[in-house]
């Protein structure tokens, strides 16, 4: 899917390159990255399917029952999620260069990318298992999609944030994922700088940290 991603919004949208104040005039440096994180927020996602599945069949049971400690449970699973975003980010960067995008940041900016892309899938995952715990069935995987969804699409998704207009322009300045989505595209825009990636940074620490509460007081809800 990332791949599919970055093949239609590149060309489907190639013309946003010409307008003024577009960073890149090639628009596959930009989604590029984008589909990256959207890949990744999604292999954080299957994390909590999995955890959905288990309670539905009543594995998960096995694991409550097991002499470790409950944050150990949703420390683990977050891990796999960031572990298993590298799948989608390898392969992506991999067609994306293929394809003819630019990394003028060099392995700075691979770095950066991949940060952002384990920071987000840590949130996927968060989120994910929040709603597992509370729903306990896998009917609640498109609640877990759209939040991702959403997110990443009320963001920078298409356009920089000093192109955007109305009301879209003041939820992505609020939206934290805008700011993970610089932090990944700095690489392909230019040189890797502080003032693109602390932003990135905090905003993953904030997300990860109000969501793993999230998922921590879900689980409260199976079991106290």
């Amino acid at each position: 899917m990332p791949i599919f991603f970055t093949i239609v919004f590149s060309e489907g949208f190639s013309g946003i390159s010409r307008l003024p104040g577009f960073p890149t005039d090639d628009t596959i440096n930009w989604f590029v990255p984008t589909a990256a994180l959207m890949g990744s927020s999604f292999a954080g996602v299957t994390t909590g399917l999995g955890v959905a599945r288990d309670l539905q069949v009543g594995f998960y049971e096995r694991f409550l029952a097991s002499p470790v400690p409950r944050s150990s449970l949703i420390a683990g699973a977050m891990s796999a999620g960031a572990l298993r975003a590298l799948i989608p980010t390898t392969l992506t960067l991999i067609v994306g260069l293929l394809l003819g995008a630019r990394l003028p940041g060099g392995v700075t900016g691979v770095l950066a990318l991949v940060l952002a892309a384990m920071g987000l899938a840590l949130c996927g995952s968060a989120w994910s298992l929040g709603v597992a715990y509370r729903f306990k069935t896998m009917q609640s995987a498109p609640l877990m999609q759209m939040g991702m969804f959403l997110a990443i699409f009320l963001s920078t998704l298409q356009m920089p944030l000093e192109l955007l207009t109305g009301w879209l322009k003041a939820v992505a300045t609020y939206n934290p994922v805008t700011y993970v989505l610089r932090l990944a595209r700095q690489g392909f825009l230019g040189s890797p700088s502080w003032a693109d990636t602390w932003p990135g940074l905090a905003a993953i620490g904030g997300m990860v940290l109000l969501l793993t509460i999230f998922a921590r007081r879900g689980m409260q809800r199976v079991i106290p």
